[in-house]
């Protein structure tokens, strides 16, 4: 049986350290993968309003640029961390650029977009900006297509729902 919390994922951050996931044990996750050079690339700053509104509240951002959607994150480690905050003031964390989709897929995004992995959601990402939303104990809960602004009214009520 698959172990259903993102809690036993260990990812790399844009400083090339290896972070392991249940140090969010508690936390409610938006995770996101992004990309600088998308159409969607403002919502990095709804994102940021977002975080300022409930990071005093047991929530955290999680961005991960990617690279898989028309060749949208040309960046590279700092350049993209750079980017994120002196464009978009990024406080959140933001882990290195990673493949979201197909057979190169990293395990925490194969995990994330299928119900048969998670236990609960199956939706893999189109397009940049696509969001998923975990609990405090790991579960993936929801996600939101790339349409979706961060800051939308159901984005919101939802991850009230779960602080």
């Amino acid at each position: 049986m698959e172990q259903k919390s993102i809690h036993q994922f260990s990812v790399t951050n844009i400083d090339g350290k290896l972070v392991n996931l249940e140090q969010y044990k508690g936390k409610v996750l938006l995770i996101v993968n992004t990309a600088s050079q998308c159409g969607f690339t403002p919502q990095l700053k709804a994102m940021t309003e977002l975080y300022e509104e409930f990071k005093s509240e047991d929530f955290e951002i999680l961005a991960f640029p990617s690279n898989d959607f028309a060749n949208q994150e040309p960046l590279e480690g700092k350049d993209i961390a750079q980017f994120c905050m002196l464009k978009y003031e990024a406080e959140y964390p933001i882990f290195e650029k990673i493949h979201v989709k197909g057979k190169d897929a990293n395990p925490l995004f194969q995990f994330l977009s299928s119900k048969k992995k998670n236990g609960n959601v199956n939706s893999k990402p189109k397009w940049n900006f696509h969001k998923y939303l975990v609990d405090k104990n790991g579960k993936v809960i929801d996600y939101f297509l790339t349409i979706t602004s961060p800051t939308s009214k159901r984005v919101k009520q939802k991850i009230r729902k779960l602080l």
